[in-house]
């Protein structure tokens, strides 16, 4: 290890960070490390960069156009030329398998920058309200808890419409109560702690003392929540597009790739196979991901070092 390395991993831990900057760096690679011992999580860490280097240089990775067609050279097996094979109208499956990495990253992004802020904020203020307030934002949670995720998006689908902007709408319409309830269940642990109500008796409005003071303290459980409904989120979308009401063609999503091969499962079996592969690795990666974070975040699960 270089000195120059040396000083910035002491820097990074130092017992008495400086400034609030340091202390957040300090605490990231100090979750870092840990995870990096996990060799699961690892595992988990090295498939979502493998995805986030697909979906961000998928033009230069993807040796062929995703939707250009080339009849002549259909339905072709794994081979030098095609890693994955072609499809049922030449199309070069490996291509448009790292070109769905790009929908995959954006499906479970957007949902989980509208679900979880809307499941963590509606949480929080259940728990801190309590009372009718409580009553009637649980009953509402309880509601959508009732109803399987997957008919739930099915019916809001229907409803909007097919195509990618209106399956992240419904995923996270159905996404978002799982998150609420951990919110209200970890607001309920402190809300009658002695900082919140030192900070109600220094003045703090009850929006001040939710955003400052209760949010944060709910947001490593959240986070990990997030990481573990990952899995759930792709296949949700997956099944979306199996049934069509996802991204529509030529999108290389993956889910509808599946679909339109499963006409050849039994002769061409690799044109349904190579994508069903893709949405399982990627799965095992958030949820490897995600059980690495619980270990590391979260407080009840036993010694972290």
């Amino acid at each position: 290890m270089s000195p120059k390395t040396t000083g910035l991993s002491a820097w990074l831990t130092d017992d008495a960070p400086a400034s609030r900057a340091q202390a957040n760096l300090g605490r990231a690679y100090d979750i870092f490390r840990r995870l990096c011992r996990n060799p699961l999580a690892a595992l988990g860490m090295a498939i979502l960069l493998v995805l986030v280097i697909c979906a961000a240089f998928a033009p230069w990775i993807a040796p062929y156009s995703p939707i250009g067609q080339d009849l002549p050279n259909r339905l072709l097996p794994p081979s030098a030329a095609h890693w994955m094979g072609t499809d049922e109208l030449g199309r070069d499956i490996f291509s448009r398998v790292v070109h769905g990495a790009r929908l995959t990253l954006l499906i479970v992004g957007l949902v989980a920058v509208i679900s979880a802020p809307v499941g963590l904020i509606l949480g929080a203020v259940s728990g801190y309200f309590g009372g009718w307030v409580d009553r009637i934002l649980m009953g509402i949670t309880d509601i959508f808890l009732s109803l399987p995720k997957l008919i739930l998006a099915l019916a809001f689908v229907a409803a909007l419409g097919p195509g990618i902007e209106n399956a992240i709408i419904a995923i996270a319409i159905t996404a978002w109560p799982p998150y609420a309830r951990l919110a209200r269940a970890e607001t309920l642990t402190f809300r009658a702690a002695e900082f919140v109500q030192a900070a109600r008796l220094a003045g703090g409005s009850h929006a001040r003392v939710i955003g400052l003071h209760i949010l944060p303290l709910c947001t490593s459980s959240t986070i990990i929540r997030v990481t573990l409904d990952m899995a759930g989120i792709i296949l949700t979308a997956a099944g979306l597009g199996f049934l069509g009401l996802g991204a529509q063609p030529p999108l290389p999503e993956w889910g509808a790739m599946i679909s339109r091969g499963r006409a050849f499962i039994l002769d061409q079996w690799w044109v349904a196979t190579m994508p069903g592969f893709a949405i399982i690795v990627v799965s095992l990666g958030f949820c490897f991901l995600g059980d690495g974070l619980r270990d590391v975040l979260d407080p009840k699960s036993g010694d972290k070092a």
